[in-house]
């Protein structure tokens, strides 16, 4: 019974084709709707990343004009050209403060003055998304072409006089448009003394955050049964 009523509510509503349908035709081809796979706003569809949010950025959160106008400029590149290096510029460009850390002069020259490093880095230009600083323990600047989104002024002053060139990202872009002849580079990111505290557990060699420094407060925390226990 429940079965007539069933062949009965799916049977077609039109007259004609109820005149010309038999059991035995197989001529006619009959798609009921309830039935058809592809009728989405019955059956729905199973997505497989449901709720899953990208957690990557697709823009800066800054509001520097400047900035916008870089990400701008480096999307439209990273759209029509073929090259890697204006999506990784790109990539950064949206990038936090502390994952865009510093670099300094000395790291920079340490890294080109290696004697395979001038032959492979021999006319390049150097490019870091993020500032460039001074350092006060490099004698000697060596001269250096940097790309960089900020010189500070003493490192600028050092660059240009040893007959180095300190260039901003847009006109890099109007150099050398799909990064060929350039060196990417950027400053060590887990240099921060927050990332010293990080980790758990024991024998993960982490900083404790102690108080104060003084003889009441905690010293080799583990390595002496009076500063807590000891290994």
């Amino acid at each position: 019974m429940y079965a007539r009523q069933i062949l009965a509510s799916l049977e077609p509503t039109n007259s004609a084709l109820r005149l010309k349908f038999r059991p035995c035709d197989l001529k006619v081809d009959i798609v009921y709707p309830a039935l058809n796979p592809t009728n989405t706003a019955i059956m729905g569809i199973d997505l497989d990343r449901h709720h899953v949010k990208g957690s990557h950025r697709k823009a800066p959160k800054s509001d520097n004009v400047y900035l916008k106008l870089l990400v701008k400029l480096y999307r439209f590149l990273a759209r029509r050209t073929d090259a890697n290096f204006n999506k990784v510029v790109l990539k950064r460009l949206f990038m936090s403060r502390i994952n865009r850390p510093p670099m300094s002069i000395s790291r920079i020259a340490s890294k080109v003055s290696t004697e395979s490093a001038q032959k492979a880095y021999k006319d390049k230009t150097i490019a870091v998304v993020g500032t460039v600083t001074d350092d006060d323990r490099l004698m000697t600047v060596p001269e250096l072409h940097v790309a960089a989104l900020r010189f500070t002024a003493t490192a600028r002053a050092r660059i240009e006089k040893a007959g180095g060139e300190c260039m901003t990202l847009d006109q890099l872009a109007m150099r050398h448009p799909t990064g060929s002849n350039v060196v990417l580079l950027r400053g060590p990111k887990n240099a921060r003394e927050a990332v010293k505290h990080f980790g758990m557990g024991p024998h993960k060699h982490k900083k404790p955050y102690v108080e104060s420094k003084g003889r009441k407060f905690e010293k080799a925390r583990g390595r002496r049964r009076s500063k807590g226990f000891k290994v």
